[in-house]
């Protein structure tokens, strides 16, 4: 058996895949925010006994974690101290100088994870190229040392100015650093965590990192003790942001790279899925509880990216570029001080939840629109295993339409109508902005709540199909039991596009290929299972940022450049709109990236048969003042070769899909749900 669970502020999502293509088991319920573990265990636990199935017979346990992430956002993170090169003591406050939101006088960096008190300076300085300018004091150091002693921290990093390419102070530090203080307390170099240029980046990153080791680290103790009480035999594998899967020992080692790992899981399973069903250009919706995130995928492939924001932070860490925005089926509804409707950021979570939850929520929430709009149901979700009261969504909702003087129906239509609109700002940031139409791709709809929305969201867009898998609500965790192993390795490499740059970026790449090795012999992967992909970043000379673009060393000096130029000035006019021929080429790194392809289990197909019919009907407006008495379909009934004419819903216990009037769903042989607007439909 494989398994995949994705724990999300509001639910934990459990898949089980048999291994043999008969059945995929899914399984949800709400997350423990204390103890995450808690509802992993109970989970997993309740299907074993469920299905009768035996936990020795797992496989393959992989796991998407936000508990990282949400440590840093609530500030519940370890107490970290930074020893710096002397006279860089504030770097972590100076940063970049940039505003995150230019028009916001107000808006200010986040305070940094390491008090001023908490930072130390001590003599050493090293030049661009290598030279010992000040040599490291140790005897400064030994003191730093025992004034972090006094202060009982967590975990201690030392970041020294060019340590990336020349990291023997760092390591002389760290050595002296362990003498002195205990053994619980843990020391970080830069250069182990993220050894590129940019000191701001590479500084962040490493704190970052610092802050999460010790939360991190005892959550997955507790998850693998637990897990190995259950008699699963087989090593958690944790999701990352790269969407890939690391040991238990790596994430331990570096938390941050796990700090995105549940949307990241999420495309995992949207490629996979749309792959399958034959769609290769898609845009993925995510709608959970408390937010939604979107990507893009062109010719199945995901774009990645190598820096990203995380509770403000800056980090350096491979990433596919997914778009976050706070929109869920959770996020509250409220007025502002202009007396218009705004919906979200804030989410009411799991609890107190939603008023129609009866947890003690209060809010307005968009769960509680669409309960209200008869779109979702109004008397139970999860199958039947958690009662709603409709009733208390329609007191929320009626006391939110009495303060903007409007009806009940228009102000719940106008709660989904402004969360929409945030998903739509959303995808277009990640396609319009970047010169995608979103015409050209389907909508693929994934998590809770995606189905309900995904309508209004492609009709906005113009994008003329709908696309959702078999078990949406669940996909970030399929998504994850899918994936391979994978890591990332990089070396600085500052070289003009050249014969003698060529050379260099060779020699670099016999350090990498070492690393990766060493890598596969740590994580035990078969010969016959090891892929490794090169890369460069480049850019032209005197631009800050780089593009990232494959290289082929198996191939000679003078092809390797002609490649690169073709494909680097294509990619600069596909992200910038020019290009410039005539201006030469600088390489500023070099990476590899190592896969340990794991294998996946196939999908189950779905079986083909006499239509089926719908098992109630429900009062639903589509649109104002238009209801309509829709017909309500169980997904688990519905046959490969189905046509459901609109308006319809279908219900499951992980989702609900949406499908308007005119609009028509066809059901594929994977099971996938094919929605065609009407404005489209010949």
């Amino acid at each position: 058996m494989y398994v995949g669970v994705d724990v999300g502020g509001t639910f934990t999502d459990i898949a089980i895949n048999l291994g043999d293509g008969s059945e995929l088991i899914l399984y949800k319920l709400s997350s423990t925010p204390d103890s995450p573990e808690k509802a992993i265990v109970d989970g997993i636990e309740t299907v074993l006994q469920n299905k009768n199935l035996k936990a020795e017979d797992i496989k393959r346990f992989a796991h998407g974690t936000t508990v990282g992430t949400n440590a840093l956002i609530e500030r519940k993170c370890g107490k970290v101290a930074l020893v710096t090169s002397e006279g860089f003591r504030d770097l972590l406050e100076i940063g970049r100088q940039t505003r995150p939101t230019v028009y916001d006088m107000h808006l200010d960096h986040p305070k940094p994870l390491v008090d001023r008190e908490l930072r130390f300076e001590v003599p050493q300085r090293r030049l661009a190229d290598g030279t010992s300018y000040v040599k490291l004091d140790e005897g400064a150091l030994e003191q730093v040392a025992l004034a972090i002693k006094e202060q009982e921290v967590d975990c201690v990093v030392v970041c020294f100015l060019h340590s990336y390419a020349f990291p023997e102070d760092e390591i002389s530090a760290e050595k002296i650093l362990k003498a002195y203080l205990p053994n619980k307390v843990r020391v970080l170099t830069s250069s182990s965590v993220f050894p590129e240029f940019r000191e701001y980046e590479r500084f962040s990153t490493a704190v970052l990192n610092a802050a999460l080791i010790t939360i991190v680290g005892e959550y997955l103790d507790r998850l693998t003790n637990l897990i190995s009480e259950l008699g699963i035999k087989s090593e958690v594998k944790i999701s990352q942001s790269s969407g890939g899967l690391m040991s238990v020992r790596m994430a331990k080692e570096f938390p941050v790279r796990a700090s995105l790992s549940g949307p990241a899981a999420g495309v995992q399973g949207a490629l996979r899925r749309s792959s399958e069903a034959g769609y290769k250009d898609i845009i993925t919706l995510d709608v959970g509880g408390t937010s939604a995130d979107v990507a893009l995928l062109q010719g199945g492939k995901p774009i990645e990216v190598n820096g990203r924001d995380l509770a403000g932070f800056p980090i350096r860490i491979p990433s596919l570029d997914v778009n976050s925005v706070g929109a869920g089926g959770g996020s509250i509804a409220w007025i502002d001080r202009d007396g218009l409707l705004k919906v979200g950021p804030r989410s009411a979570g799991a609890v107190p939840g939603p008023a129609c939850y009866d947890l003690g929520g209060i809010d307005p929430t968009v769960t509680d629109a669409n309960v209200m709009l008869g779109r979702l149901n109004g008397e139970t979700l999860l199958a039947g295993r958690m009662p709603i009261k409709k009733v208390l969504s329609e007191k929320s909702i009626i006391q939110l339409a009495s303060k903007l003087s409007v009806d009940p129906d228009e102000s719940a239509l106008g709660i989904v109508k402004v969360s929409c609109a945030t998903m739509v700002k959303a995808i277009r940031s990640i396609s319009v902005e970047r010169g995608y139409n979103p015409s050209d791709f389907q909508l693929f709809v994934y998590g809770g709540a995606g189905a309900l929305h995904a309508n209004e969201v492609a009709r906005d867009l113009g994008m003329q199909k709908i696309i959702v898998p078999p078990s949406p609500g669940i996909l970030c965790a399929e998504g994850a039991m899918n994936a391979s192993l994978s890591t990332e390795y990089v070396s600085t490499t500052l070289v003009p596009l050249d014969s003698s740059g060529m050379d260099a970026i060779r020699a670099a790449s016999q350090k990498l290929n070492n690393q990766v090795n060493n890598w596969y012999e740590q994580e035990m992967v078969l010969q016959n299972e090891q892929v490794s992909l090169m890369s460069i970043g480049a850019r032209y000379f005197g631009q800050n940022y780089e593009l990232s673009l494959p290289i082929d060393l198996e191939r000679s000096n003078e092809e390797c450049i002609e490649d690169i130029k073709a494909n680097f000035h294509k990619a600069h006019e596909a992200n910038y709109g020019f290009a410039s021929l005539s201006e030469p080429i600088q390489v500023v790194n070099l990476s590899v990236k190592a896969i340990g392809n794991l294998g996946v289990p196939p999908l189950p197909k779905l079986e083909s048969g006499p239509d089926a019919s719908p098992i109630t009907h429900r009062d639903t407006l589509f649109k104002l003042g238009e209801r309509h008495t829709t017909p309500i379909y169980e997904r688990s009934s519905l046959k490969a070769g189905q046509k459901i004419e609109g308006p319809a819903i279908v219900e499951q216990m992980d989702t609900t899909v949406l499908i308007f009037p005119g609009d028509t769903c066809d059901v594929d042989e994977w099971g996938n749900l094919i929605i065609s607007l009407a404005e489209f439909i010949t």
